[in-house]
């Protein structure tokens, strides 16, 4: 029997352990799920079978070396920063490791000597990264192999909220880490556009939004995600003028988000002094430079911002209870972290509620010296607040992989992203078969 290791059992690893206790009696899978939460880890795993929860502590050396030693395979659903640890003792005892995080200069570093060792990790298997990579991927071969010059590629993804759950004004709730909400986008974006490389620092990203149309599924709000600039190497396409890699939120988020990012609220480098005895309309007010005229927290915020009172933005910004006299009550709390207390109140999914993934690719190529547009979309919905969208498009990828790799039908080795033939040919097609599938138009 091969034994599964799944290292977290948090908001996106329901779908992935459902799917490989489906897959345990045909092919033979033992799994086992630890969590340092074990009601999470037995929530998730409760009924299933082939399926156990236990208590786990990543930085527990000696039950880390044990639990890994033990598996035929680890799937790492850890915060990005402890993967490090999983992969350490995946090369010390000749495991497969997988995740659904990028690729840090520390798991690249390991490319080599896993290569050694005839193991895999493969990483940014999921949905953001994951999905994106492989979807990508197969146009973009299709295209080269009939004889196209891709001259423009631009990517969006956004875990949103299904029209029917949104009864918010910033039609947005949590279905992933609020922690990663909270800080997304910090750091610098950068990406190329018509030859000419740009970069966004983090106060001005939420500025630089642009319109993503998806139909009758809606349009969105894009801003630019990261470092889009070595996707023209990982995706083979090194002098492409246009490279774009994006979020996607509803319409006039980004303004309202900006805000938050311009006041400090998200900024997670110190601590509030006396922070549970502050409301927080006083923490508000201390971010509000002294100089800025107001007969009230409210106005002096609007003024600040260059922003009128009755708007929508601050419609937005009020909904959050940011501007109420309520008491904190989070003691030694970075701003960050009580802008997300508060918002895991507001954003959260109902019982009924349904998230969606809206992901939409635009290629520019000549073909044939005709100059064509393409855009391929997937729009996936959640069944209820368990099974989310978010879950099975994170999870179900990074289930089929661990199966291919069990079953050895990926023999690939050293650290890698799903960008290969090999990995992506096999994954889409089954994903396909559980109606996680791709639109795409030719656009005029």
């Amino acid at each position: 029997m091969k034994s599964i290791l799944i290292l977290g059992a948090g908001r996106s690893s329901g779908a992935l352990i459902q799917y490989l206790s489906n897959q345990s009696t045909t092919n033979n899978f033992k799994i086992k799920v630890g969590d340092r939460s074990i009601e999470f880890a037995l929530e998730k795993t409760k009924g299933l079978v082939n399926t156990e929860a236990f208590e786990f502590d990543i930085e527990d050396a000696q039950q880390r070396s044990k639990e890994i030693s033990e598996a035929s395979i680890v799937v790492s659903l850890l915060p990005p920063a402890l993967h490090i640890l999983a992969a350490k003792d995946c090369l010390a005892f000749n495991k497969n490791l997988v995740t659904a995080s990028y690729i840090s200069p520390e798991i690249n570093a390991f490319n080599d000597e896993a290569k050694a060792k005839g193991i895999l990790l493969l990483n940014e298997c999921g949905l953001d990264p994951g999905i994106d990579h492989m979807s990508a991927m197969e146009i973009i071969h299709r295209l080269k192999n009939e004889g196209a010059t891709i001259t423009s590629f631009k990517s969006y993804t956004g875990g949103l909220v299904a029209p029917e759950s949104n009864d918010n004004p910033w039609g947005y709730k949590f279905t992933w880490n609020p922690r990663n909400v909270i800080l997304a986008g910090q750091g610098t974006a950068k990406y190329i556009s018509n030859g000419k490389y740009h970069y966004l620092p983090y106060n001005h990203l939420f500025n630089e939004t642009t319109i993503i149309d998806v139909g009758e599924n809606g349009k969105y709000d894009g801003y630019a995600n990261r470092d889009s600039l070595s996707y023209r190497k990982h995706y083979g396409i090194d002098t492409i003028p246009t490279l774009i890699r994006g979020t996607l939120r509803q319409e006039g988020y980004c303004a309202a988000w900006n805000v938050f990012v311009k006041l400090g609220l998200t900024d997670d480098t110190f601590i509030v002094e006396d922070s549970e005895h502050l409301t927080y309309s006083d923490l508000v007010d201390a971010f509000i430079p002294e100089s800025i005229k107001g007969s009230s927290v409210e106005e002096r915020l609007c003024n600040f911002m260059d922003i009128p009172v009755d708007g929508v933005i601050m419609n937005k910004i009020k909904y959050t209870g940011i501007l109420n006299n309520d008491i904190i009550g989070t003691p030694n709390a970075s701003p960050a972290v009580i802008l997300q207390k508060l918002l895991e109140s507001k954003w959260v999914l109902k019982e009924h509620d349904k998230d969606m993934i809206v992901m939409q690719h635009q290629f520019e190529y000549i073909l044939n010296g005709v100059e064509k547009k393409l855009h391929s979309s997937l729009v996936v919905k959640g069944d209820d607040t368990v099974n989310t969208a978010m879950a099975k498009t994170v999870g179900l990828p990074l289930g089929i992989a661990t199966k291919l790799v069990l079953q050895e039908k990926i023999k690939m080795t050293g650290v890698h992203m799903p960008t290969s033939k090999e990995i992506y040919e096999q994954i889409l097609a089954e994903l396909k078969s559980m109606g996680i599938s791709f639109e795409e138009k030719d656009i005029d």
